[in-house]
Protein backbone atom coordinates (compact mmCIF):
# COMPACT_ATOMS: atom_id res chain seq x y z
CA UNK A 1 0.00 0.00 0.00
CA UNK A 2 1.18 3.43 -1.19
CA UNK A 3 1.76 5.90 1.63
CA UNK A 4 -0.52 9.07 1.61
CA UNK A 5 1.35 12.06 2.18
CA UNK A 6 -0.44 15.68 3.67
CA UNK A 7 1.02 18.85 2.04
CA UNK A 8 0.29 21.58 3.77
CA UNK A 9 0.91 24.83 2.37
CA UNK A 10 0.82 28.55 3.13
CA UNK A 11 2.31 32.13 1.54
CA UNK A 12 2.68 35.66 2.62
CA UNK A 13 3.40 38.83 1.36
CA UNK A 14 3.47 42.19 3.28
CA UNK A 15 2.76 44.78 1.13
CA UNK A 16 1.49 42.76 -1.58
CA UNK A 17 4.23 43.26 -3.92
CA UNK A 18 6.76 42.84 -0.96
CA UNK A 19 8.49 41.08 1.20
CA UNK A 20 7.11 37.41 1.63
CA UNK A 21 7.17 33.82 1.89
CA UNK A 22 6.14 30.77 2.16
CA UNK A 23 5.73 27.79 4.77
CA UNK A 24 5.48 24.00 3.96
CA UNK A 25 5.05 20.99 6.21
CA UNK A 26 5.18 17.68 4.88
CA UNK A 27 2.96 14.75 6.80
CA UNK A 28 3.42 10.90 6.25
CA UNK A 29 -0.05 9.08 7.24
CA UNK A 30 0.20 7.05 9.94
CA UNK A 31 3.51 8.02 11.09
CA UNK A 32 5.09 10.90 13.44
CA UNK A 33 7.45 11.82 10.33
CA UNK A 34 6.56 15.78 9.49
CA UNK A 35 9.03 18.03 7.72
CA UNK A 36 8.74 22.17 7.77
CA UNK A 37 10.28 24.06 4.68
CA UNK A 38 10.46 27.65 4.43
CA UNK A 39 12.18 30.53 2.36
CA UNK A 40 11.46 34.53 1.94
CA UNK A 41 11.99 36.61 -1.21
CA UNK A 42 13.00 40.32 -0.71
CA UNK A 43 9.57 41.54 -3.33
CA UNK A 44 6.78 39.04 -4.63
CA UNK A 45 3.59 38.48 -4.05
CA UNK A 46 1.06 36.42 -1.90
CA UNK A 47 -0.19 34.60 -5.07
CA UNK A 48 3.14 33.59 -6.12
CA UNK A 49 4.40 32.45 -2.16
CA UNK A 50 0.86 30.74 -1.96
CA UNK A 51 1.76 28.72 -5.35
CA UNK A 52 5.82 28.32 -4.70
CA UNK A 53 4.83 26.74 -1.68
CA UNK A 54 2.90 23.86 -2.99
CA UNK A 55 5.54 23.17 -5.69
CA UNK A 56 8.66 22.59 -3.02
CA UNK A 57 6.37 20.46 -0.70
CA UNK A 58 5.82 18.33 -4.32
CA UNK A 59 9.63 18.80 -4.97
CA UNK A 60 10.76 17.47 -2.07
CA UNK A 61 8.61 14.17 -2.30
CA UNK A 62 11.43 11.58 -3.50
CA UNK A 63 8.77 9.24 -4.75
CA UNK A 64 7.25 9.41 -8.12
CA UNK A 65 3.20 8.84 -8.22
CA UNK A 66 2.89 9.46 -4.68
CA UNK A 67 -0.47 10.27 -3.22
CA UNK A 68 -0.96 13.27 -1.89
CA UNK A 69 -3.65 15.67 -0.55
CA UNK A 70 -2.61 19.55 -0.93
CA UNK A 71 -4.35 21.52 1.67
CA UNK A 72 -4.03 24.82 1.42
CA UNK A 73 -6.37 28.36 2.23
CA UNK A 74 -5.36 30.02 -1.16
CA UNK A 75 -8.50 30.05 -3.47
CA UNK A 76 -6.13 31.10 -6.03
CA UNK A 77 -4.20 28.00 -6.20
CA UNK A 78 -6.48 24.85 -5.45
CA UNK A 79 -9.17 26.39 -7.59
CA UNK A 80 -7.08 26.79 -10.89
CA UNK A 81 -6.02 22.98 -10.07
CA UNK A 82 -9.33 21.84 -8.89
CA UNK A 83 -11.50 23.57 -11.69
CA UNK A 84 -9.02 22.71 -14.68
CA UNK A 85 -7.88 26.22 -14.99
CA UNK A 86 -4.32 26.11 -15.25
CA UNK A 87 -4.61 23.15 -18.30
CA UNK A 88 -6.76 25.82 -19.83
CA UNK A 89 -3.95 28.19 -19.53
CA UNK A 90 -1.36 25.93 -20.08
CA UNK A 91 -3.05 25.28 -23.72
CA UNK A 92 -2.83 28.58 -24.49
CA UNK A 93 1.08 28.85 -23.33
CA UNK A 94 -0.53 31.13 -19.88
CA UNK A 95 -0.75 34.05 -22.58
CA UNK A 96 -1.65 36.86 -20.44
CA UNK A 97 -1.27 34.81 -17.42
CA UNK A 98 0.86 35.93 -14.11
CA UNK A 99 2.91 33.76 -12.54
CA UNK A 100 3.44 31.40 -15.57
CA UNK A 101 6.67 30.52 -14.45
CA UNK A 102 5.68 28.89 -11.55
CA UNK A 103 2.36 27.44 -12.77
CA UNK A 104 4.64 25.63 -15.61
CA UNK A 105 7.10 24.10 -12.47
CA UNK A 106 3.95 23.25 -10.86
CA UNK A 107 2.46 21.58 -13.85
CA UNK A 108 5.89 19.52 -14.19
CA UNK A 109 6.05 18.26 -10.70
CA UNK A 110 2.16 17.87 -10.16
CA UNK A 111 2.78 15.33 -13.08
CA UNK A 112 4.57 13.11 -11.30
CA UNK A 113 2.09 12.31 -8.29
CA UNK A 114 -0.96 11.53 -7.58
CA UNK A 115 -2.68 14.77 -6.25
CA UNK A 116 -5.36 16.09 -4.95
CA UNK A 117 -6.29 19.48 -2.69
CA UNK A 118 -9.04 20.47 0.08
CA UNK A 119 -9.24 23.98 0.22
CA UNK A 120 -9.90 25.35 3.97
CA UNK A 121 -10.10 28.64 5.58
CA UNK A 122 -7.36 30.22 6.88
CA UNK A 123 -6.75 31.50 10.32
CA UNK A 124 -9.52 29.11 11.26
CA UNK A 125 -7.59 27.63 14.17
CA UNK A 126 -6.14 24.56 12.21
CA UNK A 127 -3.14 23.62 13.19
CA UNK A 128 -1.21 22.48 10.28
CA UNK A 129 -2.52 25.67 8.15
CA UNK A 130 -2.00 28.24 11.58
CA UNK A 131 1.81 26.62 11.75
CA UNK A 132 2.63 27.00 7.81
CA UNK A 133 1.42 30.80 8.42
CA UNK A 134 4.21 31.25 10.95
CA UNK A 135 6.76 29.63 8.65
CA UNK A 136 5.57 31.82 5.78
CA UNK A 137 5.34 35.26 8.11
CA UNK A 138 8.80 34.22 10.09
CA UNK A 139 10.72 33.57 6.56
CA UNK A 140 9.43 37.05 4.76
CA UNK A 141 10.64 38.75 8.18
CA UNK A 142 14.15 37.15 7.98
CA UNK A 143 17.34 39.57 7.83
CA UNK A 144 18.76 38.17 4.50
CA UNK A 145 15.73 37.49 1.50
CA UNK A 146 16.24 35.49 -1.87
CA UNK A 147 15.23 37.50 -4.87
CA UNK A 148 12.02 36.17 -6.69
CA UNK A 149 14.13 37.41 -9.82
CA UNK A 150 10.81 36.37 -12.36
CA UNK A 151 8.71 38.26 -10.55
CA UNK A 152 11.09 41.63 -10.28
CA UNK A 153 11.98 41.53 -14.19
CA UNK A 154 8.39 41.54 -15.04
CA UNK A 155 7.63 44.10 -12.33
CA UNK A 156 10.85 46.14 -14.51
CA UNK A 157 9.16 45.91 -17.32
CA UNK A 158 5.59 47.52 -16.13
CA UNK A 159 7.80 50.59 -14.97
Amino acid sequence: MQNQVYLYTDGAAKGNPGPGGYGVLLELAGSSYKKEYYEGFRRTTNNRMELLAVIVGLEKLRKPNTQVLVVSDSKYVVDAVEKGWVFSWEKKYFSGKKNSDLWMRFLKVYRKHQVKFQWIKGHNNHPQNERCDQLAVMASQQEKLAVDAFYEREEEKLL
